[in-house]
This record gives C-alpha cells, sequence and structure tokens, in this order.
C-alpha cells in the first residue's frame, strides 16, 4: 500500500476527509490483533462456550454437560478462549471455573448478539 494519496490508482475527490481517515487509522499490528480476536469468534462451538460463560461460570465438566460435548473438546477451545484472553479461570480445590475475562469480552458477544437480532427484524 502506497503512502501517497497521488500514487493511488483513483481520483481522490475528497483529500481532507482521506488525510483525516487516514491520520486516525490504526498501526497495522492493531489491525491483524483485532483481526485474529475476531478469528476466534468465527468457531461456532467457541461461540456456544462464550455464551454458556456470559450465563455463569462453570467448570469443564458443567461446560461439557450443557452443550453436550466432551471434556476433552471443551478443554481444547478453552486452550483457544484463555489464549485470546476472553476466558480466565480459577482453582477451587480440585476445580477449576472459567468465566469471561472480563467485561469488554461480555460486550462485545452481547453487541454480536444484539446486531444479529437487529438484523433479523
Amino acid at each position: 500500500m502506497s503512502d501517497s494519496i497521488n500514487e493511488i490508482d483513483c481520483c481522490v475527490l475528497h483529500g481532507d476527509t482521506v488525510a483525516k481517515v487516514k491520520s486516525r487509522l490504526p498501526a497495522e499490528e492493531m489491525v491483524f490483533d483485532i483481526a485474529d480476536l475476531f478469528k476466534v469468534f468465527g468457531d461456532s462451538t467457541r461461540v456456544k462456550i462464550l455464551w454458556a460463560l456470559d450465563e455463569s461460570e462453570l467448570c469443564v465438566c458443567d461446560i461439557a454437560a450443557a452443550l453436550g460435548m466432551t471434556k476433552s473438546a471443551v478443554s481444547h477451545q478453552l486452550r483457544f478462549l484463555r489464549d485470546a484472553d476472553l476466558v480466565k479461570n480459577r482453582r477451587e480445590g480440585k476445580s477449576i471455573f472459567y468465566s469471561l475475562a472480563d467485561d469488554h469480552v461480555k460486550q462485545i458477544f452481547e453487541m454480536a448478539v444484539e446486531h444479529i437480532y437487529e438484523e433479523r427484524k
């Protein structure tokens, strides 16, 4: 991608607006991080787990029972969600309980749900 507006194969009609937008674009690293975050939401199993954790803190066995999955499959997906900082865990005796990492995750998830319901109206 070129840094010069003049090198673009297009006639720029609103140079001031283009310059303003261009100056506010995030760094490439941030763009890649955002894309990676949304890739995590691209798996229906992970979405189901997030949905369950949006309702309540749960252990792996409870998630597996609620979603009709094996513990192994749930643990595999939880690893992705932990690596993306979308879920956190805490130990209580021998059990490990999972929950959404923070309110931002809850907001992202709930906004996605709201957007889908809005589209269907």
